[in-house]
């Protein structure tokens, strides 16, 4: 037996969680082993309430639908950190690729976060904290960058 993973497996499963095909991505801080920014049950039942929409809405992977003409709906990726590191406003949450980062997400907070942001594409300026996109990696240039 190897210990290799079986890597046909392992990128039939990312294809169905939507990884490769996702619009945005966003990552939750909750149920901390050590909550330093919000109650533990609180940030918990955010990740709930999000999970739980998400898959209502149909926007996570594995319900992934083709509109007409072949134009994809949004799909969007969710994962549940132990901690953000922002230690204080919780729960605190980041969307992917534009790196917005939010404070005080709440279940109503995150119902505007998946209805604004996830699926209109614009951020919930009131919540926040920094917007601040990946930067490229060293010795890259992007288009309109100087080589």
């Amino acid at each position: 037996m190897s210990d290799q993973p079986d890597e046909p497996e392992l990128r039939e499963t990312a294809w169905c969680l939507g990884i490769g095909r996702a619009h945005r991505h966003i990552l939750l801080c909750a149920g901390a082993t050590t909550p330093k920014c919000c109650p533990a049950e609180e940030s918990l039942e955010v990740w709930q309430y999000l999970k739980t929409r998400l898959r209502d809405l149909g926007l996570e992977g594995g319900v992934h639908r083709v509109r007409h003409k072949g134009e994809q709906e949004p799909c969007a990726l969710r994962n549940k950190v132990d901690c953000l590191r922002i230690c204080r406003g919780g729960p605190i949450a980041v969307v992917y690729p534009e790196g917005t980062w939010y404070a005080g997400v709440t279940i109503p907070v995150v119902e505007r976060i998946i209805q604004e942001h996830l699926i209109g594409g614009r951020p919930v300026a009131e919540h926040v904290i920094v917007a601040a996109p990946l930067l490229d990696p060293p010795g890259t240039t992007t288009a309109g960058d100087p080589a």
